[in-house]
Parts: structure tokens; sequence; C-alpha cells
């Protein structure tokens, strides 16, 4: 049988436009991989079409509109999810346009399909009391304890994905001064970070500790499970919260969920607190966009607070009379009925 436009136009898309055109990232590609696999699926149990028919023609606005709202309400996804299937299927149609200019009528009627408004909601972060709990858990006297240990301090200190830290390789560690993490992120871009001297200290001990000094070693990955394979992003998601329920019976500082987004979201308040100037903060995150960055400092009303109260005077007399000497309003409200 010969394929459809679809499944042409699709296979080009993720395997030679994605990575050799727009250079995306493994993980971008991934993502809308997954997006294109839960359209087939839609498209076969609940509209039952053979993906051998699907084509170009046949993704119309109204098919297109009825899965993002099957994903929404049937599969339970966030909005924010979402949003993200349609971003993929959004950078697919901005693709095929060029490639088949004839229906870009069409194409644009997809592309022109809204994304969802999220609420806003607080940024979810940790106090530095509750960081401190948090990293206090680990045992320090066990190999194990002393691995997760250094991958907490990391995660906080460097202020990294969890994708980047799972990512991370031995050659990416720079402990020579100035001590410098050498992080790849979205769209395969690098930073370098600057490490903290308690962070240095742990990778040091944890690298000798580990024998992974050996240059030939350079390529293995820094942090590795017990089959010796790199940690995935639920791996270190389950190492978070073995220690938040251990910290959890100490205080209550620390909330019942933590995420591993949050040590990030957490380093950034932290460092806005302490008066950085955004545009560092920004660089240090790896935001492309200073607006992304502004986000926190929006979040941060204790910031705001203070900020106002150290440029502006304080105008407002906040004495009062004391009302009780006032003995002909005692009257009244006595006599209120």
């Amino acid at each position: 049988m010969k394929p459809t436009d679809f499944v042409f136009y699709l296979t080009q898309f993720l395997t030679v436009y994605l990575p050799g055109q727009k250079n995306a990232s493994r993980n971008t590609i991934a993502s809308y991989r997954d997006a294109f696999k839960l359209f087939i699926h839609y498209c076969q149990e609940q509209q039952n079409i053979a993906v051998e028919k699907l084509t170009i023609k046949m993704l119309t606005p109204e098919l297109i509109a009825g899965f993002l709202d099957w994903l929404e309400n049937d599969r339970q996804s966030s909005i924010s999810t979402r949003n993200q299937r349609l971003a993929a299927i959004h950078s697919f149609f901005r693709y095929v346009q060029y490639e088949d200019p004839c229906g870009i009528l069409h194409f644009q009627k997809v592309i022109a399909i809204p994304i969802k408004k999220m609420p806003k909601t607080v940024m979810p972060h940790l106090t530095s009391d509750a960081i401190q709990l948090l990293l206090s858990q680990p045992d320090k006297t066990t190999k194990k304890g002393r691995r997760d240990l250094t991958l907490l301090g990391t995660l906080y200190d460097s202020g990294c994905r969890v994708q980047e830290l799972a990512d991370l390789k031995i050659r990416d560690v720079i402990l020579t001064n100035p001590p410098v993490l050498v992080l790849t992120g979205k769209g395969n871009k690098t930073r370098r970070v600057p490490l903290m001297k308690n962070t240095q200290i742990l990778l040091e001990h944890y690298i000798l500790e580990n024998t992974l000094d050996n240059p030939w070693k350079s390529e293995y990955p820094l942090f590795v499970n017990k089959q010796h394979h790199k940690l995935s992003k639920e791996g270190i998601a389950y190492i978070i919260s073995h220690y938040v329920i251990a910290a959890r019976k100490i205080s209550t500082i620390v909330p019942e969920k933590v995420t591993p987004h949050m040590f990030r979201h957490s380093k950034a308040m932290h460092l806005l607190q302490a008066g950085i100037n955004l545009i560092y903060i920004r660089d240090f995150l790896g935001h492309e966009h200073i607006k992304t960055t502004e986000i926190y400092a929006k979040c941060d009303t204790e910031l705001k607070r203070h900020a106002i109260e150290n440029a502006y005077p304080d105008l407002i007399d906040s004495s009062l009379p004391d009302w009780t000497e006032d003995r002909g309003l005692l009257t009244w409200l006595s006599e209120l009925s």
C-alpha cells in the first residue's frame, strides 16, 4: 500500500526537518513524536480512522479540536500538556505549508487554533530552610546517601532542569578554579553555571569515590542507578520524594509534593531575594527571554513589599485615638439593638 501524504510528511518532519534543519533537541523530538502517537491513537480509537488511510486533508481544525478536548477531558491531561500537544501540531503544519503550498489555506486554519489560557498559579518553590532540611536527610555514612546528597545539592545549586541533570556527563563537571557545570538545555543550547564551594567539594569527593576521574570515563553519566545506567527523570523524582517523606516527619515546612523543577524555582527565587539582577538570573537559568525570568519577580510578594517600603516614605499616620474614651459612642453602641 502506498504511504499517505500524512505518513510521508510526518516521517520527514520527525527524522529530517526537526533534527537537521531546526536542530531540535532529542527531548523536543521525543515530545513531538509522543504528541502524534496520541493523535493517531485518538483517530483510530475515537474516530475509527485507520492510520494507513489518514491524509493531510483529513486533519481538519474540527478533528484537532476534538483531539485536544479528548486529551483534557478523557485523559485528564493538564492545560499545559494540551498546549504542548497543540504546539507540536502547529510546528508540523508550519513545516507542511512550505512543502505543499497548494494547501496553505487549510494549513493556516489549523495553525490558527489558539492555545488555551491557563489560570495563573503561584510559582511553587521552597524556602531556604526547607531546602536545608531536605539536604540534611541523606545518610552521609553510606555511598548511596552521599550520591543522593551530591545529586540534590547539584540540582539546587546549578538551578538546572531535571533533564539537564540526568544528561550530565563527567566531562561537564569542571572543578578547577573557577568551578563550573556545563549544562545542555532546550534547543541543545549549552551554558556554564558557577558552582558554590560546598557543591564543588561534594562533587570532588563523589567523583573520587566512584573513580570517575579517569580521562577515558569522561563520557560516562555523572549520576547512575544500581545498574550503572544514567538516572532518568523519574528516578530523580523518586529520590526526591523519598527524602521529602523523611523531612516531613521533622517539619511541615517541606510541602507534601516536591518536584525536581521546584529546586530550580527555589534557586531562582533565592537569587532574586539576594538582590541578583534579573539579567544574570536569566542567563543562569538559560531562559531565552527575560519575560520568562520576570515571572519570579511577580511571584515574590515579600520582595515587592520590601522594595515599596524602601522606596516610599511612611506618609500614613497609624496612631488612632482611644475610642473607649468617647462616652457618647459607647452609649450609642450599648443602646444599638
